[in-house]
């Protein structure tokens, strides 16, 4: 059964640090929606900028591609991106892609906003 894709940035866990919702599958047909709710968050709040992935079902490469192409953009102009909320499936993909390298692996929302 396929999940359906939902986005949502939200400042009210924490009005500094900016969280970025993802629900359903990261594929090729998110790209777009997820690079745009970075682009939306005011360049003064994107310091350290969250994502959380609990209610994020299934991602593939596009989807990965996608997450580099965001850590990228905002290592270059000086931010960073974290991640929570990852299951240990996930947490595997992104060890095995090498994606913990460039980025904070949180619990939960709870600890990384600590």
């Amino acid at each position: 059964m396929i999940e359906e894709f939902g986005i949502q940035v939200s400042f009210e866990n924490d009005p500094n640090t900016p969280v970025i919702f993802i629900s359903g599958e990261i594929t090729s047909e998110a790209d777009e929606e997820i690079i745009n709710s970075y682009s939306s968050i005011p360049s003064e709040k994107r310091g350290k900028v969250l994502i959380d992935f609990s209610k994020t079902a299934y991602i593939n490469s596009a989807g990965i591609a996608t997450l580099i192409s965001l850590i990228t953009k905002a290592s270059e102009n000086g931010g960073k991106i974290e991640f929570c909320g990852l299951n240990s499936h996930f947490k595997k993909v992104m060890d095995i892609v090498g994606l913990t390298d460039f980025v904070v692996i949180h619990e939960n929302i709870e600890q990384a906003l600590k």
